[in-house]
């Protein structure tokens, strides 16, 4: 496409071994003035891929703590466009969402935009399980908006991407695109597990400030209801087990077949894993008594001492 006739946004793609989803995710984002691939010094292709389909690529070097990588490129990155469009290599823009991307933001209606996206898993859309709306701010002008303040302890292995953090828009207009993201979640179940066991990580670090912390107003009503839950949720016994009837029988998980059924298993044992994790580190601290361990984001008692596990802070 013409320079001239490309829509004025800038779109960041986080990656790290990405070759294949590029190839995919790229060429459809034709339409974007300008494409900044952010890579994690990827060993595979991804940057030689991202070049060759006329992307940016900038690699970026994780400290272990903070900022991760799309905060990074947003206050590093020198865009020539005032809007921002956040894109994962497993998404694709389609034609019909990309066009009102053009129209929209040239109509300077708001400072950011939610999308929601169809979330493709096993070779089918996953229409149920809680997971028929997904709504997230990825489409802002990017002096605004930045992703929440969520460091973790150095060493601890949550990932150098803000996965579960929301942008928080120092703006007060926001609006939803009608056209969908299609996301093509996980290329097999191997890749599941790995990357929700990282995931699991950082909701053990995170655990006692979604407990005891107030939420963040600029994270917007609908984020902020579900944190909301998520307190009351984090105090229920048997969480995996209420996850799975949740996703599978109240959410109608079942109506999506045998992929459905693989989906809301694997979300329980997604629970479990973040709940194992909390219960290890409170079996660290009663283990070691008075001493002071450093493991994975809370502060739990030992005896008649309080044991410190580093928590991030806002």
């Amino acid at each position: 496409m013409p320079t001239a006739n490309r829509a004025r946004v800038s779109v960041i793609v986080p990656v790290k071994n990405e070759a294949e989803n590029l190839r995919r995710c790229l060429p459809a984002l034709a339409w974007a003035d300008e494409v900044f691939v952010v890579d994690s010094q990827s060993v595979d292709e991804t940057a030689k891929v991202a070049e060759a389909l006329g992307a940016t690529v900038v690699q970026f070097q994780f400290n272990g703590t903070y900022p991760k990588k799309k905060n990074w490129a947003l206050d590093q990155i020198p865009f020539r466009n005032e809007w921002v469009l956040i894109v994962d290599a497993d998404e694709v823009v389609v034609p019909e969402l990309a066009r009102e991307i053009a129209e929209r933001t040239a109509s300077d209606e708001a400072d950011g935009f939610y999308l929601n996206m169809k979330y493709f898993f096993l070779g089918r859309r996953i229409q149920h399980c809680g997971y028929a709306e997904a709504w997230n701010l990825r489409l802002f002008k990017h002096r605004l908006g930045r992703y929440e303040k969520m460091p973790v302890s150095p060493g601890v292995q949550t990932g150098d991407n803000e996965a579960h953090e929301h942008v928080e828009l120092q703006g007060g207009r926001v609006a939803r695109l009608r056209h969908e993201l299609d996301h093509h979640a996980y290329p097999s179940i191997a890749v599941w597990v790995e990357k929700h066991n990282r995931y699991a990580v950082w909701e053990a670090a995170m655990y006692e400030r979604f407990l005891s912390e107030p939420v963040p107003a600029s994270i917007g009503r609908g984020k902020r209801f579900k944190r909301r839950l998520k307190k009351l949720y984090l105090r229920l016994p048997m969480r995996p087990l209420v996850r799975f009837a949740y996703a599978y029988g109240f959410r109608l998980g079942f109506l999506d077949g045998r992929p459905g059924l693989v989906f809301c298993t694997l979300l329980a044992i997604y629970d479990f894993l973040a709940w194992a994790n909390v219960y290890e580190a409170k079996v660290k601290a009663q283990t070691l008594g008075s001493t002071t361990v450093t493991t994975s984001g809370t502060s739990f008692k030992a005896g008649s001492s309080v044991v410190r596990v580093a928590r991030s802070s806002p």
